[in-house]
């Protein structure tokens, strides 16, 4: 008998999104933290549109954007002379920028959303040991007090970072190798007069090669930057690499000092500046690692303990809470016996390969800057935002229809505004029909003879999901829905019909983490079923 359905091991940005969302679901989940507190550093600040998303549905991303900054783009400075002005220009049915956030502020307010959902963190608690057997696993935990505990779980989730214990336990391979730079980090203000919301990217080359480069993270407040800059021989830590002692991270020793930073900055800043009131400061190694498999049966890795990367682009702790997502909805179902034998093999399916061209874009990206990515820029922000992210040929996504236009199942379900209630004087969005817990089906109708479809196509579709499937009619403009049992939206500005292809009427299924689970070219119980097949059990 397991003590507790789920025993999340980390509780950064990515252990902390895992257990909100299983929590979320109903599920019992015990959060450790080797660590007494919460680390105070800004680490991870930058957080993408997609990420957002997520914590929207999770339903904390009110808390975020008021404690967030915006991020408008990037300036870029070679020899003293600016080069590019980036501007980070999103298409408008995307309903959030990009942020910028200290992570030790993120990890407060997802902690926040954790313990109203009756959950807590037990700090200083460390993972010792584990062993998985058919029916759950068997942990060994040191409590803050030296004593020893074994607790029983159904599933374990390894979000405990670049050097966890769950990947070492297991003996998974984490190959990769380190970069040779090393970089010092600070959190400082400066009193330039630069545009405000704006990284900045300013290098000194030589025949072509960078030699000196600073890169400054704007942060909420006046002036107030995450600072990285190359380090000075006097402050290198320099060490062999191995999976030992991963080199990636922070270190510890002697940290740099304001002066440190300032000598740079006097070498490299875009204006003449002084920094001042310095948080904190650290050395910064870098390495780039995938771990063989992303877990086993009831054991499952998120985040930096099953891939690191160079910071570029800001795609580490974005990347991780994407894999904590797809992660949590699916260990929910399991707990709640309602998964298909694909499911939990399906994480691995999909997330491996993300996390393999993450890894291999920011190395790129590490040595010749973003600027320099093949891709038109529309393109290249939308990967930034993580809005590019699919899962198309994933063994729980139904087959593509081949429609000429709108999402593949596999694809990200997009937004779109302009649907009305009939109890509402306002429009809204169809990311306000998307914040339950389960899968969500959208039926379009563009004739009344298509309702009565509309019925049959969610009576089988729920049969199948064990009831639990959400469902929503949206009708074109001035087409009654008068005596239809399921809720109707109206899609007043045609924004559903153009952003899906869906003329002439037809289905979709969403899942939990907002994607297209299936595509019906018809409103078609039958075509729904067959999509939903893999992902419920019989």
């Amino acid at each position: 008998m397991a003590d507790v359905e789920v025993l999340v091991v980390g509780a950064g940005p990515v252990g902390l999104t895992a257990a909100g969302e299983l929590r979320r679901r109903g599920v019992e989940c015990r959060v450790i933290d080797r660590l007494p507190a919460r680390q105070p550093y800004a680490k991870a600040v930058g957080i993408q549109p997609r990420t957002l998303e997520i914590w929207d549905r999770m339903g904390v991303v009110r808390e975020i954007l008021a404690a967030a900054a915006p991020m408008h783009g990037q300036l870029l400075y070679v020899n003293g002379t600016r080069q590019a002005r980036v501007e980070l220009t999103l298409p408008p049915e995307v309903p959030y920028g990009f942020a910028v956030l200290p992570q030790n502020d993120t990890e407060r307010i997802l902690e926040d959303v954790l313990v109203r959902a009756g959950g807590r963190i037990e700090r200083g608690t460390e993972l010792v040991g584990f062993e998985e057997h058919a029916d759950g696993v068997r942990a060994d935990l040191v409590l803050p007090s030296g004593a020893r505990e074994q607790v029983g779980a159904r599933y374990l989730l390894g979000c405990d970072g670049a050097h966890s214990v769950v990947r070492k336990i297991l003996g998974l391979g984490f190959e990769g190798a380190a970069l040779p730079e090393e970089y010092m980090l600070g959190d400082v203000e400066v009193d330039w007069e630069l545009p405000a919301g704006y990284a900045i990217r300013s290098m000194h080359q030589r025949d072509g090669r960078t030699d000196d480069l600073l890169v400054c993270i704007p942060l909420p407040g006046r002036n107030r930057y995450r600072m990285s800059m190359l380090v000075p021989p006097e402050l290198s830590r320099a060490q062999p690499d191995g999976e030992e002692g991963v080199a990636h991270g922070l270190e510890g020793g002697p940290a740099p000092g304001l002066e440190h930073l300032q000598a740079v900055l006097d070498r490299l800043a875009p204006e003449p500046t002084t920094a001042s009131r310095l948080r904190w400061s650290s050395v910064f190694r870098i390495s780039h690692r995938l771990v063989d498999h992303y877990g086993t049966d009831r054991v499952f890795l998120a985040g930096d303990a099953a891939h690191i990367h160079p910071p570029t682009g800001a795609q580490g702790m974005n990347t991780g809470i994407q894999d904590a997502c797809n992660l949590a909805w699916k260990v929910a179902m399991a707990v709640r016996s309602t998964a298909g034998a694909q499911l939990l093999r399906s994480y691995e399916a999909e997330r491996r390969p993300v996390g393999e061209e993450v890894v291999r874009r920011t190395v790129r990206h590490a040595a010749a800057g973003i600027q320099a990515d093949p891709d038109d820029p529309s393109t290249l922000i939308l990967r930034e935002a993580q809005l590019l992210v699919g899962y198309r040929g994933s063994p729980i996504v139904g087959p593509d229809p081949a429609s000429p236009r709108g999402p593949a199942p596999g694809d990200r379900a997009p937004d779109c505004g302009g649907l009305r209630f009939g109890l509402t004087a306002f429009p809204s969005r169809l990311f306000d029909l998307l914040r339950g817990q389960e899968h969500t089906a959208l039926l379009y109708a563009d004739r009344e003879a298509q309702l009565a479809a509309c019925e049959e196509a969610v009576a089988a579709a729920r049969s199948t999901a064990h009831g639990r499937l959400d469902a929503w009619v949206i009708v074109a403009p001035h087409t009654s829905a008068d005596g239809l049992s399921l809720p109707v939206v109206e899609d007043a500005r045609g924004e559903f019909r153009e952003n899906y292809g869906a003329a002439g009427g037809a289905g979709f299924v969403i899942r939990p983490d907002g994607y297209v689970a299936v595509r019906a070219a018809r409103l078609s119980g039958p075509e729904l079923v067959s999509g939903l097949a893999a992902v419920f059990r019989p």
